[in-house]
């Protein structure tokens, strides 16, 4: 049967009982994954990282982004990243929180942090240096001296990552010092040391099997990240030129931007000037020396600085020597994993030492490699950067509809979707197949996800069915820590008993992975149990109150009555709503006709009929008319009456599932046994000839569909969740 057909078989019996175009959408999924044609275009993770920094600056951009990513891939959490003028808004759709490192503050990632935050999705800054306030950049010598216009550019990026840090939800960050300085600009700060990935490593090994055994020649190297080291140089010179002077088979190794000092020039055929390397040669240079300096100026941006250059050193076995400033204090032990030197004579003492003490040297590295492979490797510590996301990020709630074409079901869905938000939660909405990129509900904005074209990779704290046709895909997801059904009909009856997708729906009930039911219909709760052995949870339907203005019905003129259903679908039973109507006089009484989809038969008196009518006008017609005649044989939850009720209104229906648990006889409505015409026309004439049972069907209606407001019932459904 094609695609086209079945939906028109299946079309009105389904369209108001929260399914929509649901069949056409799913029967196309289902035969799209059978037949492996599943084009995947996109895929939603955990973490996107958005660096301020591209490859052109390697370093920082390797360990904060690189390298972090890795230690979460290792905790299986998925990632990604993108150089921040790349960074796109329709991004924030795919992932469930953002990490900025080093990033200014644009318009566009403003806009997106705001949106973000909107979604209740976490946003993180990540910064290696004392580069959010020019108090502290202005003490770098190099920056202090830089032409006015580069200085101010400079500055006012400077002061865009620190409007950028005040923004966000939290901050990481390398060091100690800097975890302090930090918390002026953002309240919660974490530490996350800068580790070696697995690539570093295998390099690392690579380089020691090579590594050089030198018997006459103790080679020293200082390795400059950038420029603004020259002034460390300068610090160690005096110590240098006595150390070159007294130590003729020692040499000096400068690499990358620093300048080679005039003093240093006597010594030429024993001091190399080495180029700035790309990072993967860096491992096989180092372990090239007996001794890695590491000085540094005691000043705040020092002491902000990581123990990168120890760490690097270790993994080759070469030993440093290090300023006792700031994270070389904090994680080398002096004489155990390192030397570590307060001033000039520590530093002169510490390099005799090991220059003449080849023993010496190898005890140190020893130790200081196996702490670098036990405690500076990604693989070895992506548990304390998993546990601080788990730490700050939002719990998340993934609805899975079939589409967003609005029905009663839908709708339902997407009221707790809003709850859930309104909440704090972040909430998405996953589709079978849907073109829409963002749900409007309400007050409420959704980001969706087509399952047609994404893979879903994420890790999800609660996934949520919402029709039978969904919940494979919630059952199946090996990522989802906690599964729903919401259940709000008996789905597999909308088919024919010769219909396969009536034995599908039916398998719905009962799922082979733990699955938690929940439902808003207390018929579905004892059905689920009775005929599924499934244990519900139940929370009452709301109403959207407020958009029922309500008056009273005087009952004397013409009277206007309201039926609605579609009279193409069985089981809402419409034509026997139209046979009260043949039984009722017609000078007496005026009839209007409102249905989603089937237009009136032949047969019936109408003397005004609405077809499809927006959501939002719906509230008119109830308000014009005086009575409704609701004649349904079967619903989970029935609106239609308690949103009559609600403008003032009254109501005859036929008892079923879906009304009993708020409908009451002679109490806020009129009950008749189905079938029953002159039973039904009877409770009709009563209410006209009685003001008393009037004021009492009015006071009650409104007071039944107050309670049922969306506020008034909130808590319950938010338990529901776990989220209240």
């Amino acid at each position: 049967m094609s695609t086209t057909s079945l939906t028109k078989k299946v079309f009105h019996t389904i369209q108001e009982d929260g399914i929509g175009g649901c069949v056409k959408k799913t029967n196309g999924y289902i035969k799209k994954q059978i037949k492996k044609r599943r084009r995947v275009e996109k895929v939603y993770k955990d973490v996107l990282f958005i660096s301020g920094c591209n490859e052109n600056l390697p370093h920082p951009w390797r360990y904060r982004v690189k390298h972090q990513r890795e230690q979460l891939e290792a905790m299986n959490y998925t990632t990604d990243e993108v150089y921040f003028p790349e960074l796109e808004l329709d991004a924030i759709r795919y992932y469930r929180s953002f990490v900025f490192f080093r990033c200014p503050e644009t318009e566009a990632i403003k806009e997106f942090v705001a949106l973000a935050k909107y979604l209740n999705k976490t946003v993180g800054y990540d910064i290696d240096d004392l580069v959010v306030d020019t108090k502290y950049t202005d003490q770098i010598k190099y920056v202090a001296a830089l032409p006015t216009e580069e200085k101010q550019a400079y500055d006012a990026n400077v002061m865009s990552m620190q409007s950028m840090l005040k923004s966000c939800d939290y901050a990481t960050t390398t060091t100690n010092c800097l975890k302090n300085e930090l918390e002026n600009y953002c309240p919660k700060v974490y530490i996350n040391r800068n580790v070696a990935s697995e690539e570093m490593i295998l390099l690392s090994e690579q380089a020691l099997k090579n590594k050089p055994d030198n018997k006459k020649v103790v080679k020293m190297g200082y390795f400059s990240g950038s420029i603004t080291h020259n002034a460390d140089v300068e610090l160690l010179l005096p110590v240098i030129i006595t150390i070159m002077n007294d130590y003729e088979n020692v040499e000096l190794y400068l690499m990358g931007e620093v300048d080679l000092p005039d003093e240093l020039k006597v010594f030429e055929a024993r001091v190399k000037k080495l180029p700035f390397s790309d990072w993967r040669k860096l491992p096989e240079i180092i372990a090239e020396m007996d001794i890695n300096l590491a000085p540094l100026e005691n000043t705040i941006f020092n002491e902000a600085k990581s123990e990168n250059k120890w760490m690097e050193a270790a993994l080759v076995k070469t030993v440093t020597v290090a300023s006792d400033v700031g994270a070389f204090h904090d994680c080398v032990e002096d004489e155990i994993t390192g030397i570590l030197c307060r001033d000039a004579k520590e530093w002169e003492d510490a390099l005799r030492k090991v220059i003449e003490d080849s023993e010496y040297r190898k005890k140190i590295v020893e130790n200081a490699y196996l702490k670098c492979k036990e405690n500076y490797t990604t693989f070895r510590t992506g548990l304390r950067l998993a546990k601080l996301y788990e730490e700050e990020k939002s719990t998340n709630y993934v609805f899975v509809l079939p589409g967003l074409e609005i029905s009663g079901g839908i709708k339902v869905a997407l009221r707790h979707a809003a709850m859930l938000q309104k909440k704090g939660n972040e909430v998405s909405i996953f589709t079978l197949d849907s073109n829409e990129k963002w749900c409007e509900f309400e007050d409420c904005r959704f980001p969706v996800i087509n399952l047609e074209d994404t893979t879903i990779a994420g890790k999800i704290d609660h996934m949520i069915a919402t029709m039978w046709t969904t919940v494979k895909v919630v059952e199946e997801y090996p990522y989802a820590v906690n599964k729903y059904y919401l259940v709000q009909n008996y789905e597999a009856g909308f088919y024919k008993e010769t219909d396969s997708l009536r034995i599908q729906a039916n398998q719905s009930y009962r799922p082979s992975a733990e699955v938690k039911f929940i439902t808003i219909s207390k018929w579905c709760q004892k059905w689920l149990e009775e005929e599924f052995g499934q244990m519900s949870v139940y929370a009452p339907n709301g109403l959207e109150i407020e958009r029922f203005p309500e008056h009273k019905r005087s009952l004397d003129g013409k009277i206007r009555i309201l039926v609605e259903g579609d009279c193409a679908v069985d089981y809402k039973n419409v034509d026997e709503s139209f046979e009260i109507i043949d039984a009722l006089d017609p000078e007496k009484y005026e009839v209007w006709y409102m249905s989603y989809n089937a237009e009136p038969k032949e047969t019936y008196r109408v003397d005004k009929f609405f077809n499809r009518v927006p959501y939002e006008k719906v509230p008119e017609i109830y308000a014009q008319c005086d009575i409704l005649i609701k004649t349904s044989l079967l619903e989970s939850f029935s609106y239609p009456p308690l949103e009559m009720m609600a403008t003032g209104g009254y109501v005859l229906a036929v008892p079923n599932g879906g009304n009993v648990e708020y409908l009451k006889d002679n109490e806020n409505c009129l009950l008749y046994k189905a079938g029953d015409i002159s039973q039904a026309c009877e409770k009709i004439e009563n209410l006209i000839a009685s003001e008393e049972l009037q004021q009492k069907l009015y006071l009650n209606g409104l007071k039944t569909a107050k309670e049922r407001a969306w506020e008034n019932v909130a808590d319950e459904i938010l338990e529901m969740y776990g989220a209240n």
